[in-house]
């Protein structure tokens, strides 16, 4: 049992990250031709954003995506999906608004008249870290065993390709997670949450269509409301005002269980070099998992891409301790700390 108080919730939570998987597209997107094609100086995509490459779907959709990847991370956890009793698509980009992404991902691994529960949790580029405090209170609860948590997102579809700065800087990808809780003896959990939103600045990253305010119907109704609007500047003045006491305050919740200087690793949101270059003020730079060279801003999609990749090098194991952090459109903040 949990036994202190954290906001409305009782930490530490017991919490076990038993599977993890991964899907890339197979088409590789160099920056260099990127530069070539849109009449960008050589570097530009590196110098500015720290990316080198990215993938981009074919012909691939979301749902097959994250399809290919909860194989993996059921697979991985020594599970079948005979043993998954929920399934939650945790992706800012699916392949369609109604239903939701979680039907969609159900069928798509032949679970379609299984009727196993499956829902979205959506909170953009942080949908995969929220649906893990979700899962915490589910487990938690005894409603479910194990979860199957899969974001896949693909960018590539809604680039802007007349502003540079925004089109270099996502890539395609899937990850997906079993969560169940711990078995005896392990120390698996998570010692604090923390969400944190500022409605104020939801404009500085939006995609204004696709609801009922800029709806099809409308007259003025026009393609570029399906694109991705960033403002950068903006978004970097959210920031720097709002970020420092936001990690103070996610520590100083968990102060009697862990320090900062116990982390092994810190798993970011890769949403730009810049902000990396951010959190490295925070944290070690060592720690800090970067995975935007090669893959881009994916979305909801990159933190559990930057898990998968610091699981599988060995970079964290069992009973380390490791933060996943990020901010979303909203715009929201998240941070989680947690015994892997």
């Amino acid at each position: 049992m949990s036994d202190v108080k954290n906001g409305n919730k009782n930490y530490p939570l017991p919490l076990k990250i038993a599977g993890i998987g991964r899907y890339l597209p197979q088409r590789v997107v160099l920056s260099s031709d990127l530069e070539k094609q849109y009449n960008l100086p050589p570097g530009w995509c590196e110098e500015k954003q720290g990316i080198r490459e990215r993938r981009w779907i074919e012909s691939e959709t979301a749902a097959f995506m994250g399809a290919e990847a909860a194989k993996e991370a059921v697979a991985d956890a020594g599970l079948t999906f005979s043993d998954i009793d929920l399934i939650i698509n945790a992706s800012g980009t699916p392949d369609q608004i109604v239903p939701d992404g979680g039907p969609i991902i159900q069928r798509e691994l032949g679970l379609g008249e299984s009727g196993i529960p499956a829902i979205s949790v959506n909170a953009s580029c942080l949908s995969f870290l929220l649906a893990i405090d979700v899962s915490s209170a589910y487990l938690n609860w005894g409603r479910y065993k194990n979860i199957l948590i899969v974001s896949s997102d693909i960018s590539s579809c809604a680039l802007d390709f007349s502003k540079a700065e925004n089109f270099t800087m996502f890539g395609d990808a899937a990850a997906a997670a079993v969560v169940t809780l711990p078995s005896q003896g392990e120390k698996s959990c998570i010692y604090s949450t923390l969400i944190s939103t500022y409605g104020y600045a939801a404009d500085f990253s939006a995609v204004f269509g696709g609801g009922t305010r800029m709806n099809p119907t409308r007259k003025d109704s026009k393609p570029e409301d399906y694109y991705l609007h960033m403002d950068g500047g903006e978004l970097m003045k959210v920031g720097f005002k709002h970020l420092p006491a936001f990690v103070e305050k996610l520590w100083d919740s968990c102060r009697d269980y862990c320090v900062m200087e116990d982390v092994k690793v810190v798993v970011p949101h890769q949403p730009s070099r810049v902000v990396l270059d951010f959190l490295s003020l925070i944290y070690p730079e060592e720690k800090i998992i970067r995975t935007i060279d090669r893959f881009g801003n994916c979305v909801a999609a990159s933190t559990p891409l930057a898990l998968y990749e610091t699981i599988k090098a060995k970079r964290l194991l069992r009973g380390d301790l490791a933060v996943m952090t990020g901010s979303g459109s909203g715009i929201t903040f998240a941070g989680m700390i947690m015994t892997y």
